[in-house]
């Protein structure tokens, strides 16, 4: 019998990176590559869907996770070296590691990017996001991102109400959103050391 696939890993992929300094638009794998499953993203906080992007206005799937979630603002970010204004500059604020106080809702309608998460352990996990892939970062996980060497993503951006998009470099441990992270996702004996590390 064969075993089930999960449709959203034609659009979502992720992985363990190495510790290389090359072209952060490279994909990064280790050597051997190990692969993070789906299921590994969601113990982290991660959740995602693959929807129709080519559907997105009319989608009702789309339309039921924003009601049952709560998405009521909605716009779209394009980051290409055409479209966004300072390119260069903010590509580094993007990759510069950081947290939000509230989820980071990211649908990829065109294009594809890699959003890099700390896992438990504080090791960078590289998810590739391509057309189709809907990804929620929790509030308070550490986390970056950039384009693939594709150099062009058009996503989705949605939000519970009123949008704050505030990036709080790393460090920054003391912050509620980031305690409530550790004290949701993060098992205790980690949770205490990642704290004790900080203090």
């Amino acid at each position: 019998m064969g075993s089930f696939k999960d449709d959203r890993e034609e659009v979502i992929q992720a992985w363990y990176m190495d510790d290389s300094d090359e072209d952060q638009r490279l994909q990064h794998h280790r050597n051997p590559k190990e692969f993070v499953s789906l299921d590994q993203l969601a113990k982290l906080g991660v959740i995602s869907w693959r929807l129709d992007a080519d559907k997105y206005e009319t989608d009702e799937e789309l339309k039921r996770i924003r009601e049952d979630r709560g998405y009521s603002y909605m716009d779209f970010c394009e980051v290409c070296p055409e479209k966004l204004p300072n390119y260069e500059e903010k590509i580094k604020s993007f990759f510069e590691e950081h947290l939000h106080t509230d989820e980071e809702i990211r649908y990829c309608v065109a294009g594809s990017g890699y959003f890099d998460v700390r896992d438990h352990n504080d090791s960078w996990i590289r998810v590739w996001v391509k057309k189709g892939g809907m990804i929620v970062l929790p509030a308070g996980i550490y986390h970056r991102f950039t384009l693939d060497s594709n150099n062009y993503i058009k996503a989705m951006r949605l939000f519970v109400g009123d949008p704050v998009w505030t990036p709080f470099n790393r460090p920054h441990d003391h912050l509620p959103a980031r305690k409530e992270y550790l004290e949701t996702f993060v098992p205790k004996e980690v949770a205490n050391h990642a704290v004790d590390a900080a203090a």
